[in-house]
């Protein structure tokens, strides 16, 4: 059982094509270590995303009972959906943080810690007892996990796509970050997402994870990237790829482009601007 920095190193040195791995959840926020492996490194990209609800157990050797459990093994992503539940029910246990629900309760089977965090399909693979069921804070929480392997060609548009990137930005420079955001809007890429993670080189250092609407492959997010290739200190494409199903409560439409922005639309003005250069004015 793999952890995140583990799995990642295994597609690098080819020892596997992929892996699935957590970005992100509906509570607790961008899972950092997948974060900060995804640049760290040779280059990967998403290939695709699911998106997964979220159940939680508390999971224990047999015969213990939730009043012996004096320690908790959990991944800090599991433990902050259920920090409610825990104030309630185990409020003198300690957390003990692990580097996944898989770890957890194989830590609990080998006897380091009295009970483990996990979803429920690790109970009858560790032989474990259930505690307690449901006990994420949230009922509705769901986490999205990519798919990430060596780069290589995306899929073709599907027309609800998402493209990701990494990006530092010169900070020497006032107003660099509003400059990466105007690339986007002023070409009416639809930013979804911007997260902000430490360089390791000093405080202040910061890259950045964006996520926008459209594939690589449209016109206006094609003309975006380079604007942003122009304006950042560096870049890192994570890849253009199908965007996940959303459970039917949470489902959202694709954001369309702002009229002028189509692919169409980029495409009859560059006939134009073709013409015009070759002394044909439209």
């Amino acid at each position: 059982m793999r952890s995140v920095p583990e799995a990642l190193d295994a597609i690098r040195s080819g020892e596997a094509d992929a892996a699935l791995v957590p970005w992100e959840n509906s509570v607790g926020g961008a899972v950092g270590v997948s974060l900060d492996e995804a640049i760290d490194g040779d280059p990967l990209v998403i290939t695709r995303d699911v998106v997964i609800p979220v159940e939680f157990v508390l999971a224990a050797r047999p015969g213990r009972m939730l009043g012996d459990v004096r320690s908790i093994a959990a991944h800090p992503q599991a433990s902050a959906q259920c920090r409610g539940w825990l104030r309630s029910h185990a409020p003198d246990a300690a957390i003990i943080d692990v580097l996944s629900n898989g770890a957890a309760a194989a830590a609990v089977s080998n006897g380091e810690h009295d009970a483990a965090i996990c979803a429920p399909i690790a109970i009858e693979r560790f032989g474990l007892n259930r505690l307690a069921d449901k006990i994420a804070d949230h009922p509705d929480a769901v986490t999205r996990f990519v798919l990430l392997s060596r780069p290589g060609p995306p899929a073709q548009p599907t027309g609800d796509d998402l493209t990701s990137l990494a990006i530092w930005i010169s900070h020497d420079r006032v107003g660099a970050l509003l400059a990466v955001l105007t690339e986007l809007a002023v070409r009416g890429v639809n930013l979804t997402r911007i997260e902000s993670r430490p360089t390791g080189e000093k405080l202040g250092r910061y890259v950045f994870f964006l996520e926008c609407t459209g594939h690589v492959a449209e016109a206006r997010v094609g003309e975006a990237l380079q604007g942003l290739r122009r304006v950042c200190a560096e870049i890192r494409f994570l890849g253009s790829y199908q965007r996940a199903a959303l459970p039917a409560t949470a489902a959202e439409k694709p954001v369309p482009p702002p009229p002028g922005l189509s692919d169409s639309d980029y495409a009859d003005s560059a006939a134009w601007l073709r013409d015009l250069r070759r002394g044909e004015p439209g």
